[in-house]
């Protein structure tokens, strides 16, 4: 096990079941079940920008997010990221691998530290077979993610570079943002650096960098220190929706 990782039992079990029963994946299930799913759980601890697992790898492990943050992302041959997605508390990552058996279709790194519980493809797989309601809630979990993914590939192709960073942005808000003026602003906290924004959107930190500074000084959004702060929603939402002409071609 890599010196940077911890494993521990340590969390109480009543505790491990309510975090479960805040999960989507799990959510439905009886307490029973969620007891039995909690012995064959581990928990782990990564560090900031630890790799949790790499594209190609054949490990087959299922991870649900408790603490933290992690991103996912792409490796082209020439060695460039292109993150694919941001998982956040109760978001559950590398199911595909455990349910297809196939290698990491790509790589996760833990943005901050991460807390991580962990399950063999052995014991999901059983569960799977066990459990109806658990089965038919990752039907549901992978058909959210089919929906996120057509969503995305929608953004790409109405979208110019900028419009697709304020849709990733204003997405996560929606789910993940603090109110700090109802309505107007919110700070929504990822903890990505400029290099990171630029991978969601597979382009440059310096152009990231000089769309930041002009939506700062148009008072539409400010980035500090990993914090993203909508100062104006209706006007980011506006600026957004205008990109979709930025991105007509016109003969």
């Amino acid at each position: 096990m890599s010196p940077n990782r911890i494993s521990s039992r340590k969390n109480k079990p009543d505790q491990q079941i309510a975090f479960l029963k805040q999960t989507p994946l799990f959510a439905d299930l009886t307490t029973s079940a969620l007891q039995t799913l909690l012995t064959d759980f581990t928990s782990r601890i990564y560090r900031r920008d630890e790799l949790i697992f790499r594209q190609g790898d054949k490990s087959h492990e299922v991870y649900l997010v408790q603490k933290g943050k992690l991103r996912v992302y792409k490796v082209s041959p020439s060695g460039g990221e292109t993150s694919i997605n941001i998982f956040f508390p109760t978001d559950v990552v590398g199911e595909f691998a455990a349910v297809d058996d196939q290698p990491r279709s790509a790589s996760a790194k833990a943005i901050g530290v991460c807390h991580l519980l962990v399950m063999s493809q052995a014991n999901f797989l059983h569960h799977l077979r066990t459990m109806p309601d658990l089965a038919l809630s990752l039907a549901r979990l992978l058909t959210n993610k089919l929906r996120w993914t057509a969503a995305y590939a929608e953004t790409i192709a109405q979208y110019d570079a900028a419009g697709r960073l304020l849709h990733i942005l204003l997405s996560y808000n929606e789910q993940f943002g603090e109110i700090l003026e109802p309505g107007k602003r919110y700070v929504l906290n990822l903890a990505l650096n400029q290099t990171d924004l630029a991978s969601l959107i597979g382009s440059r930190r310096e152009w990231v960098n000089r769309l930041l500074q002009d939506w700062r000084k148009r008072g539409l959004i400010e980035f500090d220190a990993g914090k993203i702060i909508i100062l104006d929603l209706p006007r980011v939402e506006a600026e957004r929706d205008s990109r979709i002409e930025a991105n007509v071609v016109r003969w």
